[in-house]
């Protein structure tokens, strides 16, 4: 018998200085059974930099078609494929080749080989940001998980502070590279 998703719901307020992006989100997030707390909460955060009207999870996990994260217009066409962790750089040139921009929130051990291993292609690809996020803010994030969640992402210049009940961290992502400016 397959093992079913586990659903974790997020009341997420965005107050992104930087693009003047200010809303309150209701977010429904499945956990596949493979993922783990630290990944569920950094596909939040990826939502919460990037957050829109028409930003929306996609099956992620469960499927090579669809990322953690993406905006689409109207049309279907994609306009914004997020991915997080260390994809397989396969994936991403065909994400380069289905959507506008590609935003990489990668992350976990391993990182620094895997960024190694294909910094070079990954540079190549004009549409394409990598960011990384330090393990001990993921680990941070995940220990913030609960099924109900209230969370509060106050972003600018670099910088995003999340608060949570009596909690706050300072998370700064680092652009690793891709070619997108």
């Amino acid at each position: 018998m397959a093992l079913r998703s586990t659903v974790f719901k997020a009341e997420v307020g965005v107050a992104d200085l930087d693009r003047h992006y200010y809303q309150d989100h209701a977010l429904v997030l499945a956990r596949h059974p493979s993922e783990t707390d630290e990944r569920m909460m950094v596909r939040l955060l990826a939502f919460a930099l990037n957050a829109s009207e028409t930003l929306e999870f996609g099956r992620g996990i469960s499927s090579e078609d669809e990322p953690a994260l993406w905006e689409r217009d109207l049309t279907g066409a994609v306009r914004h494929w997020l991915e997080v962790g260390q994809p397989d750089e396969r994936l991403l040139r065909r994400a380069c080749g289905r959507a506008d921009r590609v935003s990489v929130y990668a992350y976990g051990r391993g990182l620094d080989q895997w960024w190694q291993q294909n910094a070079a292609a990954l540079d190549r690809l004009d549409k394409l940001v990598v960011w990384r996020l330090e393990g001990a803010v993921c680990q941070a994030m995940a220990a913030l998980a609960e099924r109900g969640m209230r969370l509060q992402f106050t972003i600018q210049d670099g910088q995003t502070l999340l608060a949570a009940d009596a909690q706050t961290l300072l998370i700064e992502p680092v652009r690793l590279g891709g070619g997108a400016a």
